[in-house]
Order: C-alpha cells, then sequence, then structure tokens
C-alpha cells in the first residue's frame, strides 16, 4: 500500500511538471498537440510481482506455509504431511463454529461484505427457498443443498427454468452427486490427488442417482442435456449406459458437444476389445463430427493420444500417433505437455524398445512457459524423468527436463505431492549415478533436502551404497543426521548399510572421525534398545550389528560399552541371530588386556567357543602371554581351551600354569 502510494504522488508530481513544460512549449507554438500515451491496464498484484521478479528464489529456504522457525519447520514426509493436515483441521474448526453459531457472526467484517466471512446458509424441509437460491448454491458447488432446493422448489410448485437445471444436471454429473471438496481446503487436495492418481480405474456411477431423475423429468431434453449426462459418466466409467444415450441422441438428431466426443473416445478400450476394433471405433467418431460440422479442440487430440497410449508397444500405435498430431497440426492445434506425455508413454514402455523421442520433444517444450491446458498436463514432467532415468539413462537429457521445469512458472505444472515426490526421487537417483558424489552432494542433495525433498529409503539406501563405493566417509554424520530427521532410523536395511560403512572404512583409533562414528553407532544401539515394546516393525539386534557397533566404539576407546554389548550378545547367545565379526571378538580381548580385565576377556573367549570360532586358542594364549592370570583365571581358561585341543594346544597352557605354581 505504501509503495502504490509512493508511486501514484511520484506519477502524478512528473504528469504536472510535463504539463507545465509542454504548456510553456505550447505558447510558443500554437500548432504543437499533446499526445497522452495510451493507459497500460495493471492487476492489484503487478508491482508485487515486479519486486519479486528482482530477487532470485532460495531453495534452502522453508515453504512458506511453515513457521519461521528451525525447531518448528517439518522436515520428513509424514511431517509435513501431518503439519498441511492440522492446519486444514483448524480451518475446518473455524469453518465448522461458524456454522454452528452462525449468530455470533453478523457483524459486518468489510464493506462491501465479503461473502466468503458469512456463515453458510443453512437448508431445510421447511425452508422458503425461491430458483435464486438454487443458482447461489450451484455456483457455489453446494452438491447436497443445491439437491434439497430443488427438492424444496417441486415441493412448494415453483417451475424451475430450463437454464437452471441444466446447470444442476451439469454439477451433478461433474461431482457424481457428492459433495465437492472446497477450494479453500488447498492442502487436502494436494494430498488427496496424490492417493487418487494410484487408484485403479473402476466404475463408480451411481446408477439411477438424483441427475438421471433429473435427465429423465426433463421434457425433450436437449443436446447439452445428453451431453452432461453422457460426460459424467464417462468420467465415472459407466460406458455401456454412456453409449447407449449418444446411440439415442444420434438418432433423435441431436448435435453433442466437442467435449461428449472426446469422453467417449477416451473410454475406448473400455468400449471396445481388441486394439483394431478400438481405433477404428475412434475414426468413426471423428467421421460423425466431422459430418455433423463439430470442430475438435485439444481434449480431443488427448484423447485420441490417451486411447493410442493403452494399445500396446507395437508399431501401429506409434505410426498413428505421428499421423494424428501432424494432422492437428494442419487444423493449427497445437500439442500441450499432456499431449506429450501421451506420446512418452506409448513410445516408452517399460517392456518395449528403447526410444529417444523425448529428445525431439524437448526441442519442442524447452525454453517455454507453459500453462495448463488441459488436465494431463501435469503428468508430463514426472514421465520424463522417470524416461531419462529408467529407459534411457540420460543425466544430460534430465537436467534438460529439469532446467525446463524450474523456468518461469512451470513449476505449477508438477502436479500433486505424489507426482512431485516420485520427480525428485527418480532426478536425484538420476544425478547421484552420473555425477561425482562430491558435486551430487552439493549441488542436488544440499539444495533440495530436506524443504523441497524429503528422500525415501531406496533413495538414502542407494546413497549409502555410493558413500561406500568413494570411500566417502566423511558425509556419515551428515546423512545419520538427516536420517534422524526423516524418521528412518526404523529401517534396518539403512541401519545395517551405515553401520557396515563406518566398519570398513573405519579412520584411525582416537581420532576425530573415530569419536564421531562411535557416537553414532551408540546412537544406533540407544535407539534400538528403547524401542517402544508395542511397535509393530521393531527392529531386532543381530549379532553382526552389535559386532559393529563394538567394533566401532573400541575404536574410540570406549571399553565401558563394549562391555555393555558383550553382555547382550553373551546372556542373548541363544536369541540374537547371526555372529559378531571375529575382528570385533579379537579387539574387545585387546581391550580387555589394556583394562586388565581378565574375567571380561575369558568370557568373551567362551563365547568365541559358543559360536564355534576356531581362532579360540589364539586367543587365549595371547590373554595368558598379555597377563598374569590367577589360578582361577587359569583353571577356567584350561577348561575352555580343553574343550578344542585337537593340535595340542592344552599342553602349552598347562605347562606355563605349572611354572608359575
Amino acid at each position: 500500500m505504501i509503495v502504490s502510494t509512493f508511486l501514484l504522488r511520484r506519477t502524478q508530481s512528473q504528469i504536472k511538471c510535463t504539463s507545465h513544460l509542454l504548456t510553456r512549449r505550447t505558447s510558443s507554438n500554437v500548432e504543437q498537440k499533446i499526445e497522452i500515451p495510451k493507459r497500460i491496464p495493471r492487476s492489484p498484484t503487478d508491482i508485487l510481482r515486479a519486486l519479486e521478479s528482482t530477487i532470485s528464489r532460495d531453495p534452502t529456504a522453508a515453504h512458506y506455509k511453515y513457521h519461521d522457525d528451525p525447531y518448528l519447520i517439518p522436515m520428513s514426509n509424514i511431517g509435513k504431511r501431518t503439519f498441511a493436515m492440522a492446519q486444514e483441521a483448524g480451518r475446518k474448526a473455524a469453518h465448522w463454529i461458524r456454522s454452528e453459531h452462525a449468530d455470533l457472526f453478523n457483524h459486518r467484517e468489510a464493506d462491501p461484505v465479503i461473502e466468503a466471512f458469512l456463515p453458510k446458509m443453512v437448508y431445510n424441509e421447511n425452508s422458503k427457498v425461491t430458483e435464486e437460491d438454487l443458482i447461489k448454491t450451484i455456483s457455489d458447488q453446494e452438491v447436497s443443498d443445491s439437491q434439497l432446493v430443488y427438492k424444496l422448489l417441486k415441493d412448494q410448485g415453483v417451475t424451475v427454468s430450463n437454464r437452471s437445471c441444466q446447470a444442476l444436471l451439469e454439477l451433478l454429473c461433474y461431482s457424481n452427486g457428492e459433495d465437492v471438496l472446497s477450494s479453500e481446503y488447498i492442502e487436502e487436495r494436494w494430498f488427496k490427488q496424490g492417493t487418487k492418481s494410484k487408484e485403479r480405474a473402476r466404475k463408480t456411477w451411481k446408477d439411477s442417482n438424483f441427475a438421471e431423475e433429473l435427465f429423465i423429468s426433463m421434457e425433450n431434453p436437449s443436446a447439452e442435456s445428453y451431453s452432461a449426462l453422457i460426460q459424467g459418466m464417462c468420467k465415472y466409467y459407466s460406458v455401456d449406459r454412456a453409449w447407449q444415450l449418444f446411440e439415442e441422441a444420434q438418432q433423435k438428431g441431436l448435435v453433442l458437444h466437442t467435449n461428449t466426443y472426446n469422453s467417449l473416445i477416451s473410454i475406448a478400450n473400455f468400449l471396445k476389445e481388441s486394439h483394431d476394433m478400438q481405433w477404428s471405433f475412434i475414426t468413426n467418431l471423428l467421421s460423425n463430427m466431422n459430418s455433423a460440422g463439430i470442430k475438435p479442440n485439444l481434449g480431443t487430440l488427448n484423447a485420441i493420444l490417451y486411447s493410442l497410449s493403452t494399445m500396446g508397444s507395437g508399431q501401429s500405435p506409434k505410426e498413428a500417433v505421428l499421423k494424428v498430431l501432424r494432422e492437428f497440426k494442419e487444423l493449427g492445434i497445437e500439442p500441450s505437455l499432456g499431449s506429450w506425455y501421451f506420446v512418452l508413454i506409448t513410445y516408452c514402455k517399460e517392456r518395449g524398445a528403447i526410444s529417444t523421442i523425448l529428445h525431439d520433444i524437448m526441442t519442442h517444450v524447452e525454453n517455454k512457459e507453459h500453462n495448463i491446458r488441459d488436465i494431463s498436463d501435469v503428468n508430463f514432467f514426472v514421465t520424463a524423468m522417470d524416461i531419462c532415468r529408467n529407459h534411457l539413462r540420460d543425466a544430460e537429457l534430465g537436467k534438460r527436463v529439469h532446467k525446463l521445469l524450474l523456468l518461469g512458472n512451470n513449476y505449477n505444472l508438477i502436479g500433486d505431492s505424489y507426482k512431485e515426490s516420485i520427480y525428485y526421487r527418480h532426478y536425484c537417483l538420476l544425478m547421484m549415478l552420473s555425477m561425482p558424489l562430491e558435486e551430487f552432494m552439493s549441488q542436488v542433495y544440499d539444495i533440495l533436502v530436506p524443504n523441497i525433498y524429503v528422500p525415501e529409503p531406496g533413495v538414502m539406501s542407494e546413497l549409502l551404497k555410493q558413500v561406500d563405493l568413494n570411500g566417502a566417509i566423511e558425509y556419515i554424520s551428515k546423512l545419520w543426521s538427516d536420517m534422524i530427521i526423516f524418521d528412518h532410523t526404523n529401517r534396518e536395511n539403512l541401519i545395517e548399510a551405515i553401520s557396515n560403512i563406518m566398519v570398513n572404512n573405519g579412520p584411525e583409533t582416537g581420532s576425530e572421525l573415530a569419536s564421531r562414528f562411535s557416537y553414532i553407532a551408540w546412537d544406533i544401539y540407544s535407539r534400538i534398545e528403547n524401542q517402544n515394546e508395542q511397535k509393530t516393525n521393531k527392529i531386532k539386534f543381530t549379532g553382526e550389528l552389535l559386532g559393529n557397533i563394538m567394533m566401532l566404539v573400541l575404536r574410540n576407546n570406549d571399553f565401558d560399552k563394549a562391555s555393555i554389548l558383550m553382555d547382550k550378545l553373551d546372556k542373548g547367545h541363544q536369541t540374537i541371530v547371526g555372529l559378531p565379526k571375529f575382528e570385533a571378538l579379537s579387539l574387545f580381548i585387546d581391550q580387555c588386556i589394556d583394562n586388565k580385565t581378565p574375567t571380561k576377556a575369558i568370557a568373551c573367549i567362551q563365547y568365541c567357543l559358543d559360536c564355534g570360532f576356531p581362532e579360540v586358542d589364539v586367543l587365549a594364549a595371547r590373554l595368558n602371554e598379555k597377563l598374569t592370570l590367577d589360578e582361577n583365571h587359569l583353571n577356567n581358561l584350561a577348561k575352555i581351551v580343553g574343550g578344542i585341543d585337537t593340535f595340542g594346544k592344552i599342553e602349552k597352557i598347562l605347562k606355563l600354569d605349572s611354572v608359575r605354581g
């Protein structure tokens, strides 16, 4: 507001100065004319957009919807969803209070009145309604209220106009008679769409619903009425009934809407069995459109391409796709991103031959800003990145796709939360396997994670493999910290992977890195040990994992923690699956010698014997050589070694015993 006022005053001042100068000039030359430039229309947000264009986007900053507090910003997929849905629940609670206590909100919040601030109108069987009420409920997409108001009007003997009946029919067909989610609930829409995309196409149309009753009640339904009902049935896959209505309209000589033909084309694979029959069905519909003088549109193109994409991986659908694109180009209909999406899934089948058509598509679409023109447009980027990673394994092409996504407002076409997550999964895995690890961490991982993308456990597992292959143990601390934030510490494969990396690439004993690894290892042990007993997918200790943790804490000379781990192994010998590495047990014996604790060392040797390690005699000899053992310790050691005396090692220990005696 301050910026707008300042600019307005400055502009007025400039106009006054200009007018004064022009007046002085025209005093000497009467014939000079003043030309006032044409007014440029501006929207209320143009100044803000101009200011925004001067600032580059910070990818490491959290989304604006989260609190500007590092302790409150969610850092995991579950946390983001919980935060967003909790915020949405608060908004719903406010709406509920406003509707339940409407009498408290009669004051005027603004002038002129903002209808969104007013309580929602409540209708019941005793309500006195007019056709204006019906029109308002339809425009507000209140499906249940629209049906109730219509019934009340009929009960009161009010004649509803054909226009209102048509509008109500279109609403019912679009929503299948169910209340649609309010546009105010942005977060719920964002997450709900991701679950819908995974649902299998099946019939969900409600037979004999209110839409069909309304259609039957109409005298001589118009072409618009037939079009609305057919499109609704196609949308919810009542395909046989939709085709019957289409034939009925054809017999009556009604000219249906273009979108009606588009809907029928898109369900060709449901109406016809073989691919040849489906293509023949589509061409017949297109011929009918041409005969009736109905012009195709972008929806027609995308419906044809969609149907072709379902016709297998043969050569015929691919040739038909190119032919359709050429013909629609001659008609002046440019493909949208959704059109190219259908081309991609036609050519780049999972089990088909490798196709490089994405290279050709990118020459048409890159370096351009794209607006959504069809509902399928939001599928392009996630599919293109999937093809770059799995089909072509082309990192350079993947960079071109990502650059296009970040151009202008193209990011609006990323789709819902599910598609966004899948896109970045493919992008990160593609870059991870094609870039040096150091560049990937600095140019991709540090920029995207965690504010834009939270890696799934599969991506984190692949990243740990790359760290292991490159010996880049300097990233272990950061990755473990991220695993804690992302709730990945309950994944057994990730725990085993990171412990193996630390053991196999271990730094020098007593170094700073050894101290960090010891801290991580003990953190792993504490988290598993303190798991909730009621947890269903609990991580269970294995001998190898406990051995790795023991080795890591011993490299940091933390003998007390190693003793706890040895007791855990000894007491749980019958329940813990697997065995620790002998290297860990040998290192523990050395620490027992350094700390002069022969009792713990003998217990460890007994454990080695129970596990069947052949090097038990070597450990016993080392202990006896390095420490002065009393008679009790010697007897216990002799019993242990005597149990495996196959190479005469027992004599050596007994001789040493007699000498000391």
